[in-house]
């Protein structure tokens, strides 16, 4: 508030009559109703409140945040941006980057070990005569709850009695041998245990090159039971062929030793999509090239073996090979080199030396292209032959017949 005691102005001295009179003119008011002004050489100023002071306050110090954030993402991009040129210009300077196949997929490595894992079985011929312990020959893949295990059909070829031991380490159990197919490596057992862990059937399909492949098996016998090897998908779409049949694989550098023939091979989902074979793989005598039959190529046969025991197929009826020069005139074509009996090749009047140039009006210059084409035909079906035989060409009808008949 505003009191007038004694003033001066002009550099007059007031007496004090004229100071009261003063005085009388002089009106208390607060200093919100006082304008910027001189009265008779007096200046007034207007004086701010303290919430008007703290509001301005506040202001510049949310302006001082703001620009501060600012300046530092300024600041941190200038140096990202630097950071990722220095990379390219020295490949050899420890950099941050992005995560390994070590770093990054680990974790997911552990996960697919322990769900997929425990569905994986050791295949055994049964306890030996001088031990209680059975001799683990393979592995296999519990597929349905209700005990359907998948395995390769060369790991129980020839036995009297199949195994299985589960990943809990009990005693072996018998199994049922529900089907088996030799041309596909393929075979289901049944054990009668319910509500068993199982593992997932994935879509090959889907499957590039450079994806993850983490292999699981029991390699090497029991003592090496649910061993995990990762590694890549390394090629896709194999054509492999192991005496008279063509295999479609997928190859893997994940390690695939004795005793991992009809484990799996899965990808980083924990999926199924595929069931190694040493077999294949043997074949080619290289290391470091694993083999799976593709799991949708396995599918199909799964269901067969389950739903009949066996799998039907149409065949020619002949084992045989690509033709080489010194067959007959260089003639390019399938080479017969036997004739099974009692199949449409047989009664067809086919001949061993013969050379097939021709199939359903496509020319064959090798033996796969001639399995591939018999694959799209059914049983039964009619198909018109060329061959060469004795310097001419001759045209023959066959019917195709099941292989296994």
């Amino acid at each position: 508030m505003i009191f007038a005691t004694s003033i001066k102005m002009r550099g007059e001295i007031l007496d004090n009559k004229q100071e009261n009179e003063y005085k009388q003119e002089v009106k208390e008011v607060s200093w919100r109703e006082v304008e910027e002004e001189s009265i008779s050489g007096i200046s007034f100023k207007k004086r701010k409140s303290r919430r008007e002071r703290f509001v301005k306050a506040t202001i510049k110090y949310i302006i001082f945040i703001v620009v501060a954030a600012i300046s530092g993402s300024i600041t941190a991009t200038y140096i990202v941006n630097k950071k990722i040129v220095s990379m390219d210009k020295e490949p050899n300077e420890f950099v941050l980057n992005e995560p390994s196949f070590t770093e990054k997929d680990e974790n997911s490595i552990n996960s697919v070990a322990e769900t997929v894992g425990p569905a994986v079985v050791a295949i055994t011929n049964g306890p030996t005569e001088n031990s209680i312990e059975s001799n683990s020959i393979g592995s296999g893949i519990v597929f349905k709850q209700e005990g359907y295990i998948v395995t390769n059909y060369h790991v129980i070829d020839g036995l009297q009695n199949v195994y299985v031991k589960l990943s809990n380490g009990i005693d072996p159990i018998l199994a049922q041998i529900i089907g088996k197919d030799s041309v596909s490596d393929l075979a289901v057992l049944k054990i009668n245990v319910k509500n068993l862990p199982v593992a997932e059937f994935g879509d090959s399909d889907k499957v590039r090159v450079g994806d993850v492949a983490i292999a699981i098996g029991n390699p090497l016998g029991e003592k090496f039971s649910g061993t995990v090897t990762a590694g890549i998908i390394s090629a896709i779409n194999r054509e492999i062929r192991y005496e008279d049949t063509i295999y479609n694989v997928m190859q893997t550098d994940a390690a695939i030793n004795p005793g991992n023939s009809g484990g799996a091979l899965c990808n980083i989902e924990g999926k199924i999509i595929g069931i190694n074979s040493l077999k294949v793989s043997s074949s080619l005598n290289a290391e470091g090239m694993g083999f799976a039959i593709e799991i949708n190529e396995a599918k199909e046969i799964i269901e067969q073996l389950i739903e009949n025991g066996r799998v039907s197929r149409a065949r020619v009826g002949i084992r045989g090979r690509t033709s080489q020069r010194n067959d007959s005139s260089d003639v390019q074509g399938v080479y017969i080199a036997e004739i099974i009996q009692d199949s449409g090749a047989k009664q067809a009047g086919l001949q061993i030396g013969d050379i097939i140039v021709k199939f359903d009006n496509n020319v064959i210059t090798k033996f796969e292209e001639l399995t591939n084409l018999v694959e799209n035909h059914k049983v039964g079906d009619s198909v018109v032959c060329e061959v060469w035989r004795n310097n001419k060409s001759i045209k023959v009808t066959i019917q195709l017949k099941d292989f296994n008949e």
